[in-house]
């Protein structure tokens, strides 16, 4: 085992990542899978090495990336998502220098006198009751005991259609079972991670969530910064996992609130691998918010395999006017998909996807320089960086302008092209009296802000912007956790240099490469989502 500090490897990465990175791309082969009939990508697919215990999953664009040794190994691949036939592939039919495309095939659902049986027998289950049962089901059908999850994380930004800011990682999550508390009990190590600099950077969207000067900040929503680590972020958004503890609106604590909280309906079943499933859709209106989600959960013990949970701003509607899968064309505030695997009678995790958009502020393009007195024409002086719209600027309440707290009431206004001159209505011994008491503060070193302050509103400049008014911009924001080995009798590793929960991954953290590291690999996407 090699155990580094990541503060320790700054300049080696900084030295080598470009290397690393191009012979990456030479190491690996690539593939999209997608609908049969549609052309569709099957986003988050589960891509796995046939007879091995790790594999991978699709990315949004449904492509995936294999080690290039596989292939040379003569392994195959099974790939599989909820709702199609299972597919074997031999990775020597995959062309080591091209975007292979793999084609899954729409389920029939083909039941056995056994599922027929259980179908009949369950078929007066409502909605609400099917939920009930799997929800009191939790503390059975998931792990009681430890157990490890080795996956790839990333966490990125989409803007114009193209990743940004991509962070990515190896990570081992220790659980130590459905009946502790994750966030205080469960243990992360780090394996690997890198800032990929081989995609854009945008500082604006890698700052920490400001909601005091709205610097970054998620409108209609409020989400812990934790730190700026943005793992800790993803795992409290486990509804499932967290199905005990308050976990994020409106499923709260899942146990009680998402029945309470939420209409549900029946939909038709699917097929995953041989197991039918029950699929649960649900829904709820607020005065702000609207929310659409899915349950997918299996027939024979009501284990749930996979939650999906979208909430929209009910107000806001998407700019070019598209709509979803649901038919809905309100901008969606985050969305959450989680999804759990059945592996030796138990439900482990599979993936996990959290977005969530955000908006960053930018500066004002038009705003006011600097308030001047100016004595021998007994007026204020207020200058702009741009030329100023003539009609709102000469509006006298547009400018609150006041001395020792008390405002001056205005009596004529002159617009010149940068500069407005404000003339108080004030006798000649008044203004003589505020200047000496400017000059004197002035000479006492006083602060002469709380003396003398000038706020300007609804000024327009030529292009219409008005003044001091902050633009934001609108980011789509990603972390995901994807599986690619699960050890149910817990981690083989014996250290105890854990990640810190409260501080960003890759900030003062430990590396831990265990012996077996190259049996994982960081799924990097494509840079362009459309390619």
């Amino acid at each position: 085992m090699r155990i580094f500090t990541i503060r320790g490897l700054i300049l080696f990465f900084l030295i080598c990542i470009p290397i690393i990175l191009s012979a990456q791309t030479s190491e690996f082969l690539r593939a999209k899978v997608l609908d049969q009939e549609t052309g569709d990508p099957v986003v988050f697919a589960t891509v796995s090495i046939k007879g091995k215990a790790n594999g991978v999953i699709t990315n949004m664009d449904g492509s995936f990336r294999l080690p290039i040794a596989l292939r040379e190994a003569g392994e195959s691949i099974i790939i599989s998502f909820m709702g199609y036939e299972k597919k074997e592939f031999a990775l020597q039919k995959l062309s080591p220098n091209d975007i292979n495309i793999i084609r899954l095939s729409p389920a029939t659902i083909s039941l056995s006198e056994a599922v027929v049986s259980a179908k009949r027998k369950r078929s007066g289950l409502s909605a609400r009751t099917i939920v009930r049962k799997a929800i009191s089901g939790i503390p059975n059908n998931y792990p009681a005991n430890e157990f490890a999850a080795i996956g790839y994380y990333r966490d990125y930004q989409i803007k114009d259609d193209n990743y940004v800011n991509l962070n990515e990682a190896i990570l081992e999550v220790v659980d130590k079972g459905f009946h502790t508390n994750d966030y205080a009990d469960s243990k992360f190590r780090i394996y690997d991670y890198i800032n990929n600099i081989n995609f854009m950077r945008d500082a604006e969207g890698e700052r920490k969530y400001d909601y005091k000067k709205f610097k970054k900040f998620i409108d209609k929503a409020y989400l812990d910064s934790y730190g700026g680590n943005e793992f800790t972020i993803l795992r409290v958004h486990d509804a499932i996992r967290n199905y005990n503890v308050n976990s994020y609106d409106f499923v709260n604590i899942l146990e009680n609130d998402l029945l309470n909280n939420h209409y549900f309906k029946k939909e038709n079943d699917i097929q995953n691998d041989n197991e039918v499933l029950y699929v649960i859709s649900f829904k709820q209106s607020f005065l702000k918010y609207l929310v659409h989600g899915k349950l997918f959960i299996a027939k024979n013990n009501f284990a749930i395999h996979k939650m999906e949970y979208k909430l929209y701003d009910r107000i806001r509607k998407v700019e070019n006017g598209q709509v979803d899968k649901q038919g809905i064309d309100n901008v969606a505030i985050f969305k959450v998909l989680t999804e759990y695997k059945s592996k030796y009678g138990k439900m482990y995790p599979n993936y996990i996807s959290f977005f969530n958009i955000f908006e960053v502020g930018q500066l004002p393009e038009f705003i006011v320089k600097e308030v001047l007195l100016d004595g021998p024409k007994g007026c204020f002086i207020v200058k702009f960086n741009r030329i100023v719209e003539k009609e709102s600027a000469s509006k006298k309440g547009n400018y609150d302008i006041r001395f020792e707290d008390k405002k001056i009431e205005i009596d004529r206004i002159k617009v010149l092209e940068t500069e407005v001159e404000v003339y108080p209505k004030l006798t000649d011994k008044d203004f003589r009296n505020l200047i000496y008491k400017m000059d004197a503060a002035q000479s006492r070193k006083f602060d002469l802000m709380k003396l003398l302050s000038a706020k300007v509103t609804d000024v327009r400049n030529l292009e219409g912007a008005k003044v001091d008014e902050m633009k934001y911009e609108t980011y789509r924001q990603f972390r995901e956790f994807f599986v690619q080995e699960i050890k149910v009798n817990g981690s083989g590793l014996k250290d105890t240099l854990f990640m810190k929960k409260d501080i960003p991954i890759f900030e003062n953290q430990y590396i831990v490469k265990p012996d077996n590291f190259n049996e994982y690999w960081m799924n990097t996407p494509l840079k362009k989502i459309s390619n």
